[in-house]
């Protein structure tokens, strides 16, 4: 029994709804003034023009997201992206209310609510900021243009003589005389669209982007009023424990469950591959699964982690080129010094705090859901393909998630609640313990990356031949200048690449990017020792591009190094990457204990230029959580496996970060105000493995060429050949 890969199903497929259609949208929209607009995500444009909806409706192209100006003055966005601790629901309100110059605690965010939202794709990839944050920019633009116009009408002044603030049309030269918003607003019915050529603010006029933000949901967070799937309740709900299969690729071949059918209250439900015990009691349906007698038969296990990365190269396809440049053979033919390396990472699990979890009411031929899914209209889908309803009778509610990182894009707990509430006619929660969050986990995909790369007589860069296996692409090409490059990927990630894992991968924040980030810089670290050059001068006399410049620059600065005084057993490590639009620059102190092998971050210093920063508190926060997560990956977070069998079911032999690793940290977000803004969620993350590896090596004089660099693995790197 595999997986599923969450993101294997298109986007775009078939199968998902189309967004509100206007005459719907206009009977819940009440009255007031009302901005449609639409996201335009290259991807989801492509597939569009070629897809069409059961029925022969087109995919939505008339608008996935809209803002409402009430007659109360309230102004209201209306979106199907999610809040799992990103953030956006405070950042997209900062975006809105200064294009529309109202305050931020005049703007409601509705997120993930399918029949209260139009269609969205779902939250992931860093896209939120990048491609809504314009578009929700420019939708409110355009209310407060049409606003402008009203209250030209109203006050029987032309419109250019017109200002707004604080919810207010006013006279330039004369603020007392003003009309509010909700006056204007009321009794109105007015639907537009926003223009192609919509006028934006300026840098200069910001009052509210830019500047440090507390977020709108701490409260109701840190006093634990925020509600999450599992937090949910209904009169008459049934708690639901599943029987789950030993291994994945398992078959089962016995089930007995005469003695669960013995406790009072608990009821058990056969259906085709789903075996569940229920009660309103959760202790009691946890007793009823207990008591479920069955066997499996388990495949004969034929790899695990020490041995995956020999199976991984031997199922490896052909590569596919992703850079290239110049001629490897006149490279190979200038280098005076080559070095050849070949860096590895293991399965890592995205481990979130929440599990997956979900409550399911389903009455006759209507279903409502409340999960913790990044992807709440593919769930919309996926719940009326099984229980065969149409889809315009599923309702899903994606309250607060705690935590995503791409693992909760799959919806296997929810469509789990939605059966087995159509089949005792009870509302059902289904909220994974930690072992089926462990075993159902779609993992980051165990990868390994064989760089070859040459130094010219003059200590340059002349050759580098880069291949990543199994990783993806993303964050593989190199940024530095080196005339003579290939850059081929073989197998892409974990789409496509299902029947070589003993279990399913998937996205994982900032996929691919982790793995190509730690080789590529570990690398460049190797080079510029056989060099006998500064790594940070290596560095800055190998790149060109002004940005990724700009941030090793400012961490560098402030990191003081080229004042470091370091110590036995201490060093100091640097990275640099770019993802989601975003350059960052890492760099990271550790200390070494050479007799057990243990390596304490002491300090991290991480700049990063994402273009105009919305939120500078929240991109400090962001930055904090990446710099902390990474810790995990990059010394402690690995998945033990037998073949389909997961090893590692709690954290009590899955270790991730506790908060005595955590070091100083020190962030710098790069002042680009004029410049349009990049993903916050997860390029900080892609440079902690890279920084922490250098850091080692320069305590140590060895390098660990595989992540996690357990104290085990620090250990055998000291007893090896410095040559090696």
């Amino acid at each position: 029994m595999k997986t599923r890969d969450p993101l294997e199903l298109d986007f775009f497929d078939d199968e998902s709804s189309a967004a509100l259609d206007r005459r719907d949208f206009l009977k819940l929209s009440g009255g007031g003034i009302a901005v449609l607009f639409f996201i335009g995500d290259p991807r989801r444009l492509l597939a569009r023009s070629r897809r069409r909806l059961p029925g022969g409706r087109q995919y939505p192209d008339d608008f996935n997201a809209y803002l409402l100006v009430g007659a109360d003055g309230k102004v209201t966005c209306l979106t199907g992206k999610i809040e799992m601790g990103q953030g956006v629901i405070t950042s997209l309100a900062q975006e809105l209310a200064d294009e529309l110059d109202v305050s931020i605690d005049s703007v409601e965010m509705v997120m993930g609510d399918t029949d209260r939202c139009p269609w969205d794709m779902g939250t992931f990839g860093s896209l939120t900021t990048r491609f809504f944050g314009p578009a929700l920019r420019a939708a409110g633009a355009e209310a407060r243009a049409v606003l402008i116009k009203l209250a030209a009408e109203r006050l029987g002044v032309p419109a250019r003589q017109l200002v707004t603030e604080r919810g207010k049309v006013m006279l330039k030269s004369d603020k007392k005389r003003a009309v509010s918003y909700a006056s204007l607003a009321r009794g109105k019915k007015i639907t537009k669209r926003v223009k192609s050529k919509t006028l934006l603010k300026k840098a200069a006029e910001f009052k509210i982007i830019g500047r440090p933000v507390s977020r709108r949901d701490a409260h109701e967070k840190v006093t634990g009023q925020a509600k999450f799937a599992a937090d949910m309740r209904l009169p008459g709900m049934l708690y639901a424990r599943i029987l789950r299969p030993t291994a994945h690729g398992s078959e089962r071949t016995r089930l007995d469950t005469s003695g669960a059918g013995k406790i009072p209250g608990l009821r058990v439900i056969e259906d085709g591959d789903l075996v569940a015990v229920l009660h309103q009691d959760p202790g009691q349906a946890d007793a009823g699964l207990d008591r479920i007698k069955a066997d499996f038969d388990v495949p004969e296990a034929t790899v695990d982690e020490k041995s995956i990365y020999d199976h991984l190269l031997k199922s490896a396809p052909a590569g596919q080129l992703a850079a290239h440049g110049g001629n490897l053979a006149r490279g190979a033919k200038r280098s005076k010094t080559v070095i050849e390396r070949t860096y590895l990472n293991a399965y890592v699990a995205h481990a979130p705090i929440e599990t997956h979890s979900a409550l399911a009411k389903v009455d006759g031929q209507k279903a409502t859901i409340w999960a913790s899914s990044q992807t709440p209209f593919r769930l919309k889908d996926e719940v009326a393909k099984a229980l065969a309803i149409p889809e315009a009778n599923v309702h899903v509610i994606s309250p607060f998630v705690g935590g995503g990182f791409g693992g909760k894009s799959f919806n296997q707990q929810a469509v789990e609640a939605a059966r087995l509430s159509h089949l005792t006619g009870k509302p059902v929660q289904v909220a994974w313990s930690r072992a089926e969050e462990f075993f159902y986990d779609t993992f980051r995909p165990a990868a390994l990356v064989k760089i070859k790369a040459g130094l010219g007589a003059d200590k340059k860069l002349v050759l580098w031949d880069y291949g990543v296996y199994f990783a993806g692409q993303r964050g593989s090409e190199q940024f530095y200048d080196i005339p003579n490059h290939r850059t081929r990927v073989f197998g892409n990630g974990w789409r496509g690449d299902k029947d070589v894992h003993p279990f399913a991968t998937g996205a994982w924040r900032a996929p691919a990017n982790n793995t190509n980030t730690f080789a590529r810089e570990s690398h460049i670290d190797a080079l510029a020792r056989a060099a006998g050059i500064d790594p940070l001068d290596f560095r800055l006399k190998s790149l060109r591009d002004k940005k990724m410049l700009g941030v090793l620059k400012a961490a560098a600065d402030k990191f003081g190094w080229k004042k470091y005084d370091g110590q036995a057993g201490r060093g100091r490590g640097i990275a640099l990457g770019i993802d989601s639009g975003t350059y960052v620059a890492t760099i990271v102190e550790v200390e070494v204990d050479p007799r057990s092998g243990h390596v304490q971050v002491k300090r991290v210093v991480c700049a990063q230029d994402m273009g105009l920063c919305i939120n500078p508190q929240g991109a400090k926060l962001q930055i904090e959580g990446c710099v902390t997560m990474g810790l995990g990956y990059a010394l402690s977070e690995q998945v033990r496996f037998s073949g389909g069998e997961i090893l590692d079911r709690n954290f009590d032999s899955y270790e991730i970060p506790k908060f005595s690793w955590l070091p100083e940290i020190e962030t710098i977000v790069i002042d680009a105000r004029d410049k349009p803004p990049q993903g916050g969620g997860e390029p900080a993350i892609i440079t902690v493995g890279g920084a922490v590896a250098n850091a080692v090596f320069d305590a140590v004089g060895r390098q660990v060429l595989e992540l996690p660099m357990t104290p085990e693995r620090v250990l055998a790197a000291l007893g090896e050949d410095p040559a090696h």
